[in-house]
Order: C-alpha cells, then sequence, then structure tokens
C-alpha cells in the first residue's frame, strides 16, 4: 500500500513539474516577443475596398503608427461577406500583434444580420481602441415635398407606402441608419439597395429615389453645392464644426438619434498584454498626429478622445452597441441570409 502511494506521488509531482515548467517556458516566451516586438511589418486589415471611408482612415493612421512603432505597417484590403471576412481573418490569425484589424461599426451590427457569424466580437478579439466618429446626414431629393424635418416626419407617416429610402447594401452604414430612423419614426418605407454608396447618391440626385441617410465623407461635398439635394439633418447629438447650421435630429424631435459611423482597432485573442500596450501606445501616436487631425477634419469627421481610444473605451462602446443594434435590426425583420 505504502509504495503503490509513493509511485502515484511521484507521478503526479512529475507532472505537476512537466506543467510547471510549460507554463514557464510559455511565460519567458511571450515576455521574449513583447520585450523585442514589433521586428517586422504590422499588418493592418481593412473589410473594405481601397479608397473607401474605412481603408483611407487606414491609410492615414498606418504612417505615425509606424513610426510610432519603428516598423512599417502595411494596409491590405480583405473584402467580402458584408465585411465579416476580415475579421474572420484575424480571429484565425496567430496571436503575435503582427495581424490587426480597423474596423466600423460593422462589427456591432453583424451578429444580428448574420445568423451564421464565424466569431463572437465580444470574445474573439483584444481591444486596441476606438478611433474615429463619422458622423451622417439625412437626405432627399432636390424636389421633394417637404422643406424642413417637421413636414418630413408629417408626409412619411402619411405617405409611407410611397416613400423610397436608398442605402448603399445589406450591412452598409447608410442601411442601418435607415432602419434605426423608421424605427424611431414607426414607419415601414420602401428601401432600395445599391451595390455601394455612390450609385446610391447618384439615384437620389437624379431623383429616382426619396432619401437617403449616408455618412459625411459623402454628403458634405452634395450638401454644400446646395444644388442637388436637400438636407434635413444630423444624425449625431452634436451638430457639424464644418455645418454648423444644419440642426441635429435629435434636437428636431428624433430624442436618442445618434448614428455614426465609429471605427476601433483590434487583435487576435490571446495576443500579449506588452504588445497590446505598444498598439494602444501607437494609436494614440496616430490620433494625436497633426496631418491625421488635418485630414479628418476636412472629412468633417471626429477623432475620438483619449479616454475612448483604449481596450476599455472600445470594449464597452462595442458592448452598448451590440446590444441596441440588435434590438433595431431583430424588430425590423433584416437578415443577411
Amino acid at each position: 500500500m505504502t509504495a503503490r502511494f509513493t509511485l502515484i506521488s511521484r507521478r503526479t509531482l512529475a507532472g505537476s513539474v512537466a506543467g510547471a515548467c510549460a507554463a514557464l517556458a510559455l511565460g519567458l516566451s511571450g515576455n521574449a516577443l513583447a520585450s523585442t516586438w514589433p521586428e517586422k511589418t504590422v499588418t493592418l486589415v481593412v473589410p473594405y475596398s481601397a479608397g473607401g471611408p474605412t481603408d483611407v482612415v487606414a491609410r492615414l493612421l498606418a504612417v505615425p503608427m509606424g513610426q510610432s512603432l519603428g516598423q512599417t505597417v502595411v494596409v491590405e484590403n480583405t473584402v467580402g461577406a458584408g465585411g465579416t471576412l476580415a475579421p474572420a481573418r484575424i480571429v484565425r490569425s496567430k496571436p503575435d500583434g503582427y495581424t490587426i484589424l480597423i474596423h466600423h461599426m460593422g462589427m456591432a451590427t453583424a451578429p444580428a444580420l448574420y445568423k451564421k457569424l464565424p466569431y463572437d466580437p465580444l470574445k474573439d478579439f483584444e481591444y486596441i481602441g476606438q478611433v474615429l466618429d463619422v458622423p451622417m446626414t439625412l437626405l432627399s431629393r432636390k424636389d421633394f415635398p417637404a422643406n424642413n424635418f417637421q413636414e418630413l416626419q408629417d408626409y412619411v407617416k402619411k405617405n409611407q407606402d410611397k416613400v423610397s429610402l436608398a442605402n448603399a447594401g445589406i450591412g452598409a452604414v447608410s442601411q442601418l441608419c435607415g432602419m434605426l430612423l423608421m424605427h424611431q419614426l414607426g414607419v415601414k418605407l420602401t428601401t432600395v439597395p445599391y451595390k455601394g454608396a455612390g450609385p446610391a447618391m447618384n439615384d437620389l440626385m437624379g431623383g429616382q429615389v426619396d432619401l437617403l441617410c449616408d455618412q459625411t465623407t459623402q454628403t458634405a461635398p452634395v450638401i454644400q453645392d446646395g444644388k442637388r439635394a436637400k438636407v434635413f439633418g444630423v444624425t449625431t447629438p452634436k451638430r457639424l464644426s464644418s455645418m454648423p447650421s444644419i440642426p441635429t435630429l435629435d434636437e428636431q424631435g428624433l430624442k436618442g438619434f445618434d448614428v455614426k459611423v465609429w471605427h476601433g482597432m483590434y487583435a487576435p485573442k490571446g495576443t500579449p498584454k506588452d504588445v497590446m500596450d505598444k498598439l494602444n501606445k501607437a494609436l494614440n501616436v496616430a490620433i494625436k498626429d497633426d496631418n491625421v487631425k488635418k485630414r479628418i477634419a476636412e472629412l468633417s469627421s471626429d477623432l475620438v478622445t483619449p479616454e475612448k481610444a483604449t481596450p476599455e473605451g472600445l470594449r464597452k462602446h462595442l458592448e452598448i452597441e451590440v446590444a441596441r443594434w440588435d434590438k433595431v435590426i431583430k424588430a425590423a425583420g433584416v437578415s443577411a441570409e
């Protein structure tokens, strides 16, 4: 009995020592990675095509981030499946900080839109921080009967079966803005999806569709021209500093209406904390860069505060947005599949 007890104890001890050694080796490996990281190019993955708003932001940030890290940050576009291919790529990537993601509010809306999403935005990523907010505006064709937002509300409630609402496709921010607008107005309009914001805007200006809600990077030139469309309001709680005469939808009666194209940066789950700290520091250097601030202001957009450009700031915002859009999307009965 004594000999058997001794043998089991030795085996247990041997296993414990082996486990401890493995854990120590893993810890030392992680520490070694963090102390020397980065030793090569960092890839910043964008879910959308080159030249689009998210791609423009990524390329603006890549230069100062690379300078801060002491390595080049290259931008790669992984396009497809409504912006879900890029996050899926990050989930499969090695958690070493060399492959990271920039994504807009699509990270929060995808769980409600896609029944078989290959990742969980709230569980499968590390969070680097928020980046910026792009406001949106509500426009109509130039000859739309309403001339202000109150008239627009009255008109669409009486004629909702006759009013068309354009968007840039399923999952696009313009579609989500339109869904929230219909939800808060209590109407169901005829939605017209396009393959991109450009064609939707062209048809709005051409009078083929009635309404469009889209980001200022697309709508600002049309608004400033003043001849091709009407503007009824800004979708964020604050007015645009670049166009302060345009009232918000919130102040015109849609209390709490807040839709903006917010962006955040993510890394694969399990990326070492010291590496994440370096990525967060590089992000904060980038959003304070004078050229970045100048270009973002020209796009009528807003870089986030330092408090939001943190892992916890992004995590909290994502949690709130996932819950909010889950209700809106399910109430609208919309699915991408």
